[in-house]
């Protein structure tokens, strides 16, 4: 993982000639890496999708996953991160710490994935090993330590020489720093030392750095060039040494997360599969944790930097698997072995997307739903009176992807609407509404009666039960579990667009009232009488819009700040107090997300070109002057006459 542009991507290719795959190390600027398969990879010199390889590093089977750098397509770490026994963060030797280098640390550090450090590019001009290793422990942890030393660093000799047990003796060394950074996470490590110093060999300490490193406690430092090989063996002892491996039981019942999917040639779904336990056979008919099950057709498995047909993938290994044609990234086959949850912000913007050509409408909302599930955090949506396609996004650059994507694996010429920022509604105030079965024109044979109430910042949809239980149609649903589960499902599916057409969050939702004909009512009635019930309570405690926000950082020279802060200012940003130190100057500070683009694209003139932005969605905020609008896609529980037009349609 990386900050676009660190190297990632030039490691993997040098890795890869390590371990024997490859004769010829591949070029990022000439498109002949093995990772960066699609042609919009190697035209645009990124990486756009995640890629898997497999190779054998001194004995040790190692699955490598090479992961985007770009922060439009953040969405692709995101869905890896539950199949990680570790991580490599490799750091740009020139540039350093950078934006999205912050926000990945602080990922892996809050999920506690056992994390080496790679110091790359060494051999150019301006590399500074000191001053970046520096910045790491000052701006992402403390808790790290350089594994050697860099010599000529900014020329084409430059290398680096691993500690050894002789380095430090005298105590100002390599050991004491390994003796002083250990000792800060066990206190049985420190009671010996301070007993008695001597007593802590040099082997003891590295096979307490290895156990700390892979508690994800520290973090090793290693420094290199992914580009002339240095310092790459001694990263490689690292990765076998240091970080966790888990084989699994291939004996254990079959465990396993999809972690991507793919379309084949033909337009089948491929998913990629990391197991835990167990194995999984071809032709073998298989569940998921949403309760579905298909018949695996094909597996292929990745050994030796290729995917190669098996019968069987096991314990401890990634594969390619054909035939589950409605799995999802996230799924889990047989027992559970991640969670879904989210470890990024969602996208903050958002996109009409239309089709040159009018005819190509259907395929477009084909090819959008085909993206759409290969990246669970853009989502799709779709109006049907206006008959127009909404995609969710991170940037400007991943809408330039998605163009060029379309046209080239689809044949189909898009252009884009204005891009504008996803707001959220959050109640501001306390409603109940109730349809009574039988009364005031209710249609359903059910009763329903909701409250709705604020709840904190951050704490989503909650959805409880305040009624007796003889008011539960249980011999429509199985248990009160799974009709609160079904009441839930609805109210979440029904809050995605609230009174101003926002998705509605930080709230609680409290079924008040209940009540059924047996055996007459249905699940079909309490789920179509829920979005007429939920949104005259909402209605009833009203809402407030609120935008997304990005923190920023911007560096600059400081003779511009008269430029810079007319800019800011211009743009609603909310800077704090300029730190100006000798020539340059930095600014931190708030700035709504629909006004970062325009930020990036006006700070070269007003700092001669030498600003830097960095930028991520911090929080939402109520929004000042005229509400947005959104508008509505969904049967529109708002207008009672129109909804229950749509819903009774088919009665």
């Amino acid at each position: 993982m990386a900050h676009v542009d660190a190297g990632k991507t030039s490691l993997t290719e040098r890795l890869l000639h390590l371990a024997g795959v490859i004769a010829q190390v591949g070029s990022v600027d000439a498109g002949s890496t093995q990772t960066d398969t699609l042609e919009l990879e190697r035209r645009r010199g990124i990486t756009i999708r995640s890629a898997v390889v497999s190779f054998v590093l001194d004995g040790v089977t190692v699955n490598l996953i090479d992961t985007p750098g770009h922060p439009d397509f953040i969405a692709e770490v995101e869905r890896v991160l539950g199949v990680l026994d570790g991580a490599v963060l490799v750091v740009s030797a020139v540039e350093g710490v950078q934006a999205q280098t912050r926000v990945l640390m602080r990922t892996l550090r809050r999920l506690r994935i056992p994390t080496l450090i790679f110091v790359n590019k060494l051999d150019r001009g301006g590399a500074d090993p000191d001053r970046v290793l520096a910045a790491i422990a000052d701006t992402l942890t403390p808790a790290v330590i350089a594994m050697g030393a860099s010599h000529d660093a900014g020329t084409k000799a430059a290398r680096f020489e691993p500690y050894d047990d002789t380095d430090g003796a005298d105590g100002t060394g390599f050991r004491a720093g390994l003796t002083d950074l250990l000792t800060g996470h066990d206190e049985d490590l420190l009671a010996a030392y301070v007993e008695d110093e001597a007593a802590l060999s040099y082997q003891r300490l590295r096979g307490e750095l290895g156990a700390q490193t892979r508690q994800a406690l520290v973090h090793p430092v290693f420094f290199g060039s992914a580009v002339t090989g240095a310092g790459v063996d001694a990263l490689v002892a690292g990765i076998t040494e240091l970080l966790p491996g888990r084989e699994g039981d291939p004996d254990a019942p079959p465990a396993g997360t999809v972690f991507k999917v793919e379309r084949g040639p033909a337009g089948e779904k491929v998913a990629y599969l990391r197991m835990f336990s167990g194995s999984l056979h071809a032709r073998e008919q298989v569940g998921f944790n949403r309760g579905e099950s298909a018949k695996i057709t094909a597996i292929r498995v990745f050994d030796h930097g290729a995917a190669v047909q098996r019968t069987s993938v096991t314990a401890g290994r990634i594969a390619k698997v054909w035939g589950l044609s409605d799995v999802r990234i996230g799924d889990t086959i047989g027992v559970s072995g991640t969670t879904g949850d989210h470890h990024f912000a969602p996208p903050t913007l958002e996109t009409v997307v239309v089709p040159i050509d009018a005819a190509d409408k259907g395929r477009l909302h084909v090819a959008l739903t085909q993206l759409a599930e290969q990246d669970p955090l853009i989502n799709l949506r779709q109006d049907d009176v206006a008959q127009e396609l909404y995609v969710s996004l991170y940037g400007e650059v991943q809408k330039e992807v998605i163009e060029a994507t379309l046209a080239l694996e689809y044949g189909i010429d898009v252009t884009f609407r204005e891009t504008t920022p996803i707001c959220v509604e959050r109640p501001v105030g306390t409603g109940t509404a109730v349809e009574v079965l039988g009364k005031d024109g209710n249609p359903f044979l059910s009763t329903v009666g909701l409250r709705v109430e604020p709840a904190p910042v951050g704490a989503g949809v909650r959805v409880e039960l305040d009624v007796k239980l003889e008011l539960i149609p249980l011999y429509v649903f199985k248990s009160v579990e799974e009709f609160r589960q079904a009441v839930r499902n609805t109210v979440v599916d029904t809050l995605r667009q609230g009174l101003h057409g926002w998705q509605v969050t930080d709230c609680v939702v409290t079924l008040t009232d209940s009540g059924y004909v047996s055996p007459e009512t249905t699940a079909g009635d309490v789920r179509k009488l829920v979005p007429l019930v939920l949104m005259s309570a909402l209605g009833q405690a009203g809402t407030e819009v609120c935008e997304p926000v990005h923190r920023f950082r911007l560096e600059f020279p400081a003779d511009t700040l008269g430029a810079v802060l007319p800019l800011l200012g211009r743009l609603r940003a909310v800077p704090g107090a300029p730190l100006v130190r000798g020539s340059s100057g930095v600014l931190e500070g708030d700035v709504p997300a629909a006004m970062v683009h325009e930020l990036q694209q006006n700070l070269p003139a007003a700092t001669r070109g030498e600003g830097v932005l960095e930028s991520a969605f911090d929080h939402h905020e109520p929004v000042r002057g005229t509400v947005p609008i959104r508008p509505r896609t969904d049967l529109n529980p708002l207008n009672r006459k129109e909804y229950l037009l749509h819903v009774l349609r088919g009665v």
